[in-house]
Order: C-alpha cells, then sequence, then structure tokens
C-alpha cells in the first residue's frame, strides 16, 4: 500500500485516525453478527468461529501475504504468531466487562474443544520449527501444509460438534439484562440491509487495519525499535484491533460465547496463514531458521491458551474483582511475553 511520506509525528496521529475508525467498524460489525445470529438462529459460538474471526483476521490476512510477497520471513512470522497471545489476552480483558469471569458462561463443550485443538496446531508448529522442514517440494515445506490439514480438520470437527450437548455445567450465571443491548435500529433492518451494512464494516476493517499496518511499520522505522520486536507487539496489536474491539461489544451486549470463538478463531487462522505465506514466500520453506522469537511466540500462545482450557474446565474460580483467576494469569503472562520478546530481539 503506497502512501505519502511523513514524519514520526504525523505517522502517530494518523495511526491514531485509523484506530478510531477501526474501532467504530468492529463495534459495529459485533452489533451486525449478533443481529444477524438472531435472525437466521445460528449458534452465536458458531457464528463468532466462522463469520467474525475471518472478517476481523482480514488485515492480518492482507498484511501475511504482502510481507511474504516481499520475503519478510520474521515479519511474516512474528506478526502471525505474536497476535495470538496479545489476542488471547483481548479476551482477558473482556472481563472487565463481562458480569463474572467470561470462561463461567459457556454452557457447552465447544470452546474447550476449540482452545485444544488450538494448542495441539501451536505445539506441531513449534516441533516443525525445531525440525526444521525435513521435507520440502517447490520451496513449500510440508510442514505448513500438515498445517493447513490439520485446520481443515479442527474446523470439521467443530462444526460437527456444535450441535452436541454432552457435557452441559449447572449453576450458571445468567448474562442478562445487560446495560449495554444492541442499537434497537438493526432489528428493524431487512436481512439485505444488515448484510450490506456487515460488508462495508469488514471494508472498512480491511482498508484501515491496512494502513494501521502501514503506519505501525513507518513508526518501528522513524522510532529505531527492532523488527522483531515490533513484530510481536506493535504490529501484531495493530492487526489485532478488530479482535480488540468485536470482543469487548459482544462481551457488552452479553454475546460471550461468540467474543471467545471470535478470538480462538482468529487464533487458528493465524496458524493457517503459514500455508498460503509459505507458497508466497519464495526463498525456502518460510518456517525454517526462523528467529528465537518466532518458538516463543508460539511457546507463550501455548501457555495463554491451557490457562483458558483450564478456566473452561474448572467452572468455580477464585476472581479479584470482576476478573477471575484465569484471565489475570493470561494477562501477567502475556505482559511475561513482552520482556521475553524484548530480550529474545
Amino acid at each position: 500500500m503506497s502512501v505519502p511520506a511523513t514524519n514520526l509525528a504525523q505517522s502517530l496521529a494518523i495511526f491514531v485516525l485509523c484506530t478510531g475508525v477501526v474501532w467504530f467498524s468492529g463495534a459495529r460489525l459485533a452489533y451486525l453478527a449478533d443481529t444477524l445470529s438472531d435472525r437466521f438462529k445460528l449458534a452465536k459460538s458458531l457464528v463468532g468461529l466462522l463469520m467474525l474471526s475471518l472478517a476481523t483476521s482480514l488485515p492480518e490476512v492482507a498484511t501475511t501475504l504482502s510481507a511474504a510477497i516481499q520475503q519478510t520471513r520474521d515479519l511474516v512470522l512474528n506478526n502471525l504468531f505474536g497476535g495470538i497471545a496479545l489476542q488471547t489476552a483481548i479476551l482477558a480483558m473482556s472481563d472487565f466487562w463481562a458480569r463474572g469471569p467470561i470462561t463461567n458462561y459457556p454452557r457447552k463443550a465447544n470452546h474447550a474443544l476449540e482452545a485444544t485443538l488450538l494448542v495441539l496446531l501451536l505445539a506441531t508448529g513449534l516441533i516443525i520449527i525445531q525440525l526444521g522442514e525435513v521435507f520440502v517440494l517447490f520451496n513449500v515445506g510440508f510442514g505448513s501444509v500438515f498445517i493447513a490439514f490439520v485446520y481443515g480438520g479442527a474446523i470439521w470437527l467443530l462444526r460437527r460438534y456444535d450441535d452436541a450437548s454432552d457435557w452441559v455445567p449447572v449453576d450458571l450465571p445468567d448474562p442478562e439484562p445487560l446495560p449495554f443491548p444492541a442499537p434497537s435500529g438493526l432489528r428493524a433492518r431487512s436481512n439485505a440491509q444488515l448484510l450490506w451494512q456487515a460488508v462495508a464494516a469488514c471494508g472498512l476493517i480491511l482498508v484501515f487495519g491496512l494502513l494501521l499496518v502501514v503506519f505501525a511499520e513507518r513508526i518501528a522505522v522513524q522510532s529505531g525499535l527492532g523488527a522483531s520486536f515490533i513484530g510481536v507487539t506493535l504490529l501484531a496489536a495493530a492487526t489485532s484491533l478488530p479482535e480488540l474491539t468485536t470482543s469487548i461489544t459482544a462481551v457488552r451486549i452479553g454475546a460471550y460465547t461468540m467474543a471467545i470463538s471470535n478470538i480462538f478463531g482468529s487464533n487458528l487462522i493465524m496458524l493457517v496463514l503459514v500455508f498460503p505465506a509459505d507458497i508466497l514466500f519464495r526463498a525456502g520453506p518460510i518456517l525454517r531458521d526462523t528467529s528465537p522469537t518466532v518458538s516463543l511466540s508460539l511457546s507463550f500462545g501455548i501457555a495463554v491458551t491451557t490457562i483458558y482450557l483450564i478456566g473452561l474446565i474448572v467452572r468455580r474460580k477464585p476472581k479479584i474483582g470482576t476478573f477471575g483467576l484465569d484471565s489475570i494469569l493470561v494477562l501477567l503472562t502475556f505482559v511475561g511475553s513482552l520482556v521475553a520478546y524484548y530480550f529474545a530481539r
């Protein structure tokens, strides 16, 4: 994306402006997704997993493929894998708007299954990186192909399991009534109007999300910070902004399962994007000869996802204020990851 030259102050100002547009568009998309799920009688967890996560991942998709074409391996992988712990921390921050720990609300095991499959994919990526992509065909590693197949199987299993009810907890908190209802005007809109608004919101998220990435990279250069550190912090934060606003909005209107599936679904997409990136990266397998921050980001992704998996299984957990112990541990782990990235840069 070609944009005029700017100094550091101008880059920061435009970055803030783009943040505002993405925030508004993401919030609107969450309202629309909630309304559409009711209109078409779809499970909110399924809408979060398949619709909302894909829509909010558009900046990551475009950024990843663009960086792969430019043959910048570390930027691709640090942006993808660094965003996993960050997006899980976003879910942890949602406890502030929820009535109690957010992991108390799911009534079925879908989210525990999502977390388990995510851990499997993260561990698979870490194993492949440690092995160094032994099998290669046309400069594409077998590992990235395998990750794509596992992802496809995970989505199939999650879709098949969506209607299952063999794991139903008791004594659940009631999320209603909520002080932040969705805009009432959406209920009067036709299906076509809701869908067009959703498409428009996705378009704004894509365009201004990409501008966020452009100016995040520019700020990194103008401030003199390292590329690897910026990839797993500022750049990952810029591309994760849509997940932040949609998740917070979903929690505020009581769509807790949609918020959780949005984050886990987005993290799954981050992993499968390795496959198209590997095809576009022509210097060899993209998962070979990676920087230390790549393995670290995968490891921290496993850690924060496992913490939430435990939180989903343990229904009665200690809490501090509105935050569940699992969310507090996720936030502390994420802060620890930033320190680790800084020393490993």
